[in-house]
């Protein structure tokens, strides 16, 4: 049965060949100044940096740039950013790349005005937001964090071994983004698939909730559906536009906010693969796919029927003369060999993670309590060692 919910998405999209045009359309309902954010310059080789200049500089406005953001953002640069967002006395915040970049710009633009401490408020504390805020807008490179449509942000802090996300409210979401499948060809492979796999695990978050006949479910096979075919497509021919564009809006889908609409949510995966990264700051997707298959094992006994209804429902495997349990671990089969085929990275050991940080990896792990079972810490350390 569904619960009671409100739901609001005031992001606009531009989708498509064209979709960059629509900067023409948003930038004048903004001030002069412009703090452009990208990572490490990939947008200047492709092309990308220079179409955005010169759309910026069309409409009047003064640019102040921000580079260097790095895949998993870091308390250190959301300081710098504050500092750069307030020297440019910045109307707008355009993030240019992927979602590390449209995650940092809306930490920084709910930080400049905050008077606080960022990291210690938002990603500790986990405060509202209660000061003014730098609007943001993202033309996107990469896909899979499905920030472009949503109110979350994830930072690092190295120093305290952490890595959280904030889910700020619909106030923080992208006031627009642009979305061109063609702007994320140039993405290397291991990039794409791990985006991928974010994609997929952020419906899977999502899904792995609740017993209840919910809408959403059956959405979210859909989608699941739709993301396996065109990620088999990519994967041979990362060019195809077809496949890319089904890809890029699945993952928009996949995490703005409506699917999880009378559901519980479960993120746990995100939660350990989280962890990882903070010790090894390897790549998002990447660790999610590194514990995800020793967790949904871990975790199956509690849900089995939902387990039984993802085997059938999106990996075809037929039921009959099997018990709920047998469909459940045939489909858990097939997706692995799945993630297999399309490249992804099955253990934390490719990662980077060495046994002596387990525990570290331990305490860094956040627990939720929205899936088919509360983790203690023997669980964590279960799903861990079985994740080396």
């Amino acid at each position: 049965m569904l619960g009671n919910f409100t739901y609001c998405n005031p992001t606009k999209l531009y989708f498509g060949k064209d979709a960059l045009d629509g900067l023409n359309e948003e930038l004048p309902k903004h001030g002069k100044n412009v703090l452009l954010v990208y990572g490490g310059g990939s947008i200047k080789k492709n092309g990308i940096y220079d179409k955005v200049i010169a759309i910026l500089k069309a409409n009047g406005k003064v640019i102040h740039e921000d580079a260097g953001v790095m895949p998993n953002p870091t308390s250190e640069k959301l300081n710098e950013g504050i500092e750069r967002a307030k020297k440019a006395k910045a109307d707008l915040i355009l993030a240019v790349g992927g979602g590390s970049v449209c995650d940092y710009a809306k930490a920084v633009s709910v930080s400049v005005h905050c008077g606080d401490d960022a990291w210690d408020k938002y990603f500790i504390r986990f405060d509202d937001v209660t000061c003014d805020i730098i609007p943001v807008g993202c033309v996107l490179t990469m896909v899979g964090t499905g920030s472009e449509m949503n109110g979350g942000s994830v930072i690092t802090n190295h120093a305290q071994k952490l890595k959280i996300g904030h889910v700020f409210g619909e106030k923080v979401f992208p006031k627009f983004s642009v979305l061109n499948p063609e702007f994320t060809y140039t993405l290397p492979k291991y990039q794409m698939i791990s985006g991928i796999y974010d994609i997929m695990s952020h419906i899977l978050e999502q899904y792995f909730s609740g017993t209840d006949d919910n809408t959403s479910d059956y959405i979210m096979e859909g989608l699941l559906r739709s993301l396996i075919h065109s990620a088999n497509i990519a994967v041979e021919n990362p060019t195809d536009y077809e496949a890319r564009s089904n890809i890029m809006w699945i993952a928009t889908w996949a995490l703005n906010t409506l699917v999880a609409k009378g559901k519980t949510t479960d993120w746990m995966v995100h939660m350990l693969g989280q962890a990882v990264a903070a010790h090894t700051d390897a790549t998002h997707g990447m660790t999610l796919a590194a514990v995800s298959m020793p967790y949904y094992r871990y975790i199956l006994p509690y849900g089995t029927e939902k387990f039984a209804r993802y085997a059938v429902n999106v990996w075809q495997v037929k039921p009959e003369g099997k018990t709920n349990e047998q469909i459940a671990r045939e489909g858990l089969v097939a997706m692995e060999a799945w993630m297999k085929k399309i490249g992804l990275v099955m253990n934390i050991t490719e990662l980077g993670a060495k046994k002596e940080m387990l525990d570290g990896m331990i305490k860094s792990t956040l627990v939720m309590d929205g899936g088919y079972k509360v983790f203690g810490e023997k669980d964590i350390r279960a799903v861990l060692e079985a994740s080396f």
